[in-house]
């Protein structure tokens, strides 16, 4: 089995930053690509940022300038450094991975966090 463990959120001040941070664990053989998405209230879920493998790297325009995704394979973590946030960044974040892992053969699966609350006043 593998676990996404997501930390991070919490309330912030318009202006201000968080960072969130998603630990993998469990019978992992490699992880590749790792993302952040979030979803508001009343809206679909959308991709914030993700990582390859290979280090490529995208961004939502809604964030380019202000986030930044990187990855500690070492770790198995992703991490959410999110500056100057805004209210409409409001929203509940999950880290998404795509993980393969040995069960007798090799197999890739998606992986989903519980997600973190991020609440930005104005």
């Amino acid at each position: 089995q593998v676990q996404l463990v997501e930390s991070g959120g919490g309330l912030v001040q318009a202006g201000g930053s968080l960072r969130l941070s998603c630990v993998a664990s469990g019978r992992i053989f490699r992880i590749n690509a790792m993302g952040w998405y979030r979803q508001a209230p009343g809206k679909q879920r959308e991709l914030v940022a993700e990582i390859t493998s290979s280090g490529t790297i995208n961004y939502a325009d809604a964030v380019k300038g202000r986030f930044t995704i990187s990855r500690d394979n070492a770790a198995n973590t992703v991490v959410l450094q999110m500056n100057s946030l805004k209210p409409e960044d409001t929203a509940v974040y999950y880290c998404k991975e795509t993980i393969t892992y040995y069960n007798g053969k090799y197999f890739s699966n998606d992986y989903w966090g519980q997600g973190t609350q991020v609440t930005v006043s104005s």
